[in-house]
Parts: structure tokens; C-alpha cells; sequence
């Protein structure tokens, strides 16, 4: 499981990727891409970000498929899940949190993604594709004021957690602000943009230019590249 603050497809994020690759144990892995947060913003900006995707593994030696998937009736598509169901890594890039949820849960490529998970397929995700892996997400109801935010149920491969990426682009107060109004018991992942957490057998390892911040409640603890840490604070 990688989460991953901001960057998708970015040179600068080639060596983390080609690190996903290796972790299948395939020698030309299959990835499934897909852009549907991404949606909302237009068709041409859909069609981009699945190019970018299709190119940027492409050229890190992997077979690369875009699933086409934009809203809730596609999700549904049984192309769509058996492709994603056959993947031996699947990356949910950047967007709207809530319309890709919406999309996803309790859909066909919702449970293909589950399914191929438990086999043992890396799940990625980028930016809003990372806040919907939590157990919740949040969006803002109005404008950008923190106070009013809307918190949802995610999809749930991180339970107890909360992703909050591009972490390093927002004032630290407004950080502390979304985090404090977080669910009860939730630990909320502050995640940089270039800068990506691996979960793996329940510790989360650091990887990047720039660190995690990590709230459990109201404290905060920082970890930065190569470092490892619990979301319940035990030392690993």
C-alpha cells in the first residue's frame, strides 16, 4: 500500500515508482491506471492524466493498461474490473476525493480492487487517490474554509486513518485545524507533495524529498525519508 502526497507520474517520482514495479516480484508488471477523480475537471484533463500514467510506467518497463472508469455506471463495466482485478498494481490518481468514492464503493471495480489487493497487488494512491484508501476523507463544503469541512467514510485499506496530502502547500494552522476536526480516533497522515508513505505487515516507511506528519489527536510527530512509524505510536 503507498500513499502519496502529490506527483503522480513526475520524473522526479520514477525511482519510488520503479520501486512499486519491484515489489510485485513480476518481471513486466501490469499496472491499471486510473484517472477517474480526475473526471470532474473534463474530459481532457481525464484523457491526460491516463496518458501521463500509460507513459510514465510505460517507460519504467511495465505493461500498462488506463481503465477508463468516470463515474458510478462505469464502475460497473466488467472490462473494467477484470482489468483491474488482473493487475499486479493499481494507482488511483489525483482529483476529487468524493466523486471517486462515489464511483468506486460498492462497485464492480471497487471489489475488483479489494480482491486483487488481498491476492497481494500493490495498491497506490496519489492525492485524492490516497485520501479515499483511508478509512475517512474529507472534502470542503464550501470555498476553502477548514471549519467547513464534510468528512465521509473512505474506502477503507487504511482503517483508523485519515489522508491529508499536499501537506506542505497548506499553512501549518489550517493543517492543524482539518486534523482537530478529524473523526474520533482517527490518526490523520500529512503527507508532502514528492513524498509518499509505504505500508507494509502494519508499519508505514517514509519515502521522498520531505516528511510525513502524523496527528494523533493533538500531537504531532514528524518522520522523514527512510523512517518508520505505527499508526497507534508504538515503536516499530
Amino acid at each position: 500500500m503507498a500513499l502519496i502526497g502529490a506527483g503522480e507520474f513526475l520524473p522526479n517520482m520514477a525511482e519510488f515508482d520503479a520501486g512499486l514495479l519491484a515489489a510485485t516480484g513480476r518481471p513486466r508488471p501490469r499496472v491499471a491506471i486510473l484517472p477517474t477523480a480526475s473526471y470532474p475537471d473534463g474530459e481532457e484533463v481525464f484523457q491526460r492524466w491516463a496518458a501521463m500514467g500509460v507513459a510514465h510506467f510505460g517507460e519504467l518497463g511495465a505493461e500498462v493498461e488506463p481503465v477508463l472508469v468516470r463515474d458510478r455506471s462505469e464502475a460497473d463495466d466488467a472490462a473494467a474490473a477484470q482489468a483491474v482485478g488482473e493487475a499486479d498494481l493499481i494507482y488511483l490518481s489525483g482529483g476529487r476525493p468524493a466523486h471517486l468514492i462515489h464511483a468506486l464503493e460498492e462497485s464492480a471495480v471497487g471489489r475488483a480492487i479489494a480482491s486483487a489487493h488481498h491476492r497481494g497487488a500493490v495498491l497506490a494512491g496519489c492525492s485524492a487517490g490516497a485520501m479515499v484508501l483511508a478509512g475517512h476523507a474529507f472534502d470542503f463544503r464550501l470555498g476553502l474554509l477548514p471549519w467547513l469541512l464534510r468528512w465521509r467514510h473512505g474506502l477503507g485499506f487504511v482503517p483508523g486513518a485519515s489522508v491529508m496530502p499536499h501537506y506542505d502547500a497548506w499553512p501549518e494552522p489550517i493543517c492543524a485545524l482539518i486534523a482537530f476536526q478529524a473523526p474520533r480516533g482517527s490518526v490523520v497522515l500529512g503527507i508532502d507533495e514528492g513524498t509518499a508513505v509505504v505500508g507494509r505487515d502494519g508499519a508505514w516507511q517514509v519515502h521522498g524529498r520531505s516528511r510525513v506528519t502524523v496527528w494523533r489527536g493533538r500531537r504531532r510527530d514528524r518522520y522523514r525519508a527512510g523512517e518508520v512509524f505505527r499508526l497507534d505510536g508504538r515503536a516499530d
